[in-house]
């Protein structure tokens, strides 16, 4: 009956150390994700705070998504609002 508890605590260890080596795995696996893909995309987000109304509508008129009207409309607005 003893080798009975002997196999008992050998499987518990044995289990703790699977689920230590599984999260060093994943661990592992998220380090290396993020050092081989840094962060751009928010980089990227910060510099198009920097893009003016004017810039923006032009891009929007370059696109066609806004008609020449539109685009002339808004154009005036903006620079009634800015000046």
């Amino acid at each position: 009956m003893g080798g009975g508890m002997m196999g008992m605590s050998f499987g518990f260890t044995g289990l703790l150390f699977m689920l230590l080596l599984w999260a060093g795995l994943i661990a592992l696996a998220i380090w290396l994700v993020s050092a081989l893909f840094p962060r751009t995309a928010q980089t990227a987000t910060s510099g198009d705070r920097n893009v003016s109304a004017r810039q923006i509508l032009d891009q929007r008129y370059a696109r066609g998504e806004i008609t020449r009207e539109q685009y002339e409309l808004m154009k005036r607005d903006i620079s009634e609002n800015i000046g």
